[in-house]
C-alpha cells in the first residue's frame, strides 16, 4: 500500500491517524513538526502528506509552500 508521512505536532491526532491509515495496510512516516516534515518528505519522497497547518515553528503553510517549490517533492499530494 502507499507510504503516507503525517506531519502534526499533537500527539492524540497522531495516533488517531497512524491507527486508521495502518489498519488499511499503509506504511505511515511521522514528523512533529514542519521542518522535520520536509527533511523527512525529502528524503523518504512518500506517496502523501497529511499536514497540520498550525505548528511551532515552521507551519504547515510554510512547510508545504517548501515541498511544492522542490522539484523532488512537488509530485506529492
Amino acid at each position: 500500500m502507499a507510504r503516507i508521512l503525517i506531519v502534526d505536532d499533537s500527539p492524540t491526532e497522531m495516533f488517531k491517524l497512524t491507527g486508521m491509515l495502518e489498519k488499511h495496510g499503509h506504511v505511515v512516516l511521522k514528523a512533529e513538526n514542519g521542518a522535520d516534515g520536509v527533511a523527512l518528505a525529502r528524503q523518504e519522497k512518500p506517496d502523501a502528506v497529511l499536514m497540520d497547518i498550525v505548528m511551532p515553528g515552521l507551519n504547515g503553510f510554510q512547510a508545504t509552500r517548501q515541498l511544492s517549490k522542490d522539484p523532488e517533492t512537488n509530485h506529492i499530494p
